[in-house]
């Protein structure tokens, strides 16, 4: 069980980075990874959405991998339990539907991060009608699946500092939409919650 986790995880950013990222630019030659290399707060973010995705990288190849030294990620052994084991494969798999489906709702609208050069369309339909941020939420939701499958002190880690990066994301993402689609927008923020 624990390599197919390696593997999964490979197969979901394959899917929901790689695959999408390489279908949009075939798509409209634009990239749509859009983190700058600045020290301003969009830049600092890609920063940390880079160490969170490289860390669950380490982790779970330990934990496939190198199960010697899976004792110094320091596992909540109480946690472990098939049980949970199961609702955390059940999670990262309605996260993997659940963000492809949001992207390719958003079609050719979808970047990572806030693009200020191409103006993109303002997505409200399809799953953007119950939730503003479907494809974060998709994401959280694996990260707490990852959790429940393998519970340690960096799975925790990991789910903490992307629950405060994502917020701090939205909050950048809304400010920008504001200013770029007006009353459009503030009228779906009145309609729409950010989650659900």
């Amino acid at each position: 069980m624990p390599i197919y986790l390696f593997l999964f995880l490979i197969v979901y950013f394959f899917f929901v980075f790689f695959l999408r990222s390489y279908l949009l630019w075939k798509r409209t030659g634009v990239n749509p990874l859009t983190f700058n290399k600045t020290d301003d707060a969009h830049g600092y973010n890609g920063k940390v959405f880079t160490f969170i995705s490289l860390l669950e990288f380490v982790v779970v190849f330990i934990y496939a991998f190198k199960s010697e030294w899976y004792q110094y990620l320091l596992p909540f052994w109480y946690l472990e339990n098939s049980t949970l084991q199961y609702i955390g494969w059940g999670l990262l798999l309605f996260s993997l539907v659940l963000v492809w489906l949001a992207q390719s709702q958003m079609a050719n609208s979808w970047r990572i991060g806030i693009d200020e050069k191409n103006k993109t369309e303002l997505v409200t339909n399809g799953l953007f009608s119950i939730s503003r941020n479907p494809i974060f939420l998709g994401v959280m939701i694996a990260n707490v699946g990852l959790l429940l499958i393998i519970p340690n002190a960096f799975t925790l880690l990991i789910v903490s500092l992307s629950m405060v990066s994502i917020n701090t994301q939205i909050r950048l993402e809304e400010a920008f939409l504001r200013t770029t689609h007006g009353k459009a927008y503030e009228q779906y923020l009145n309609e729409v919650r950010r989650w659900i």
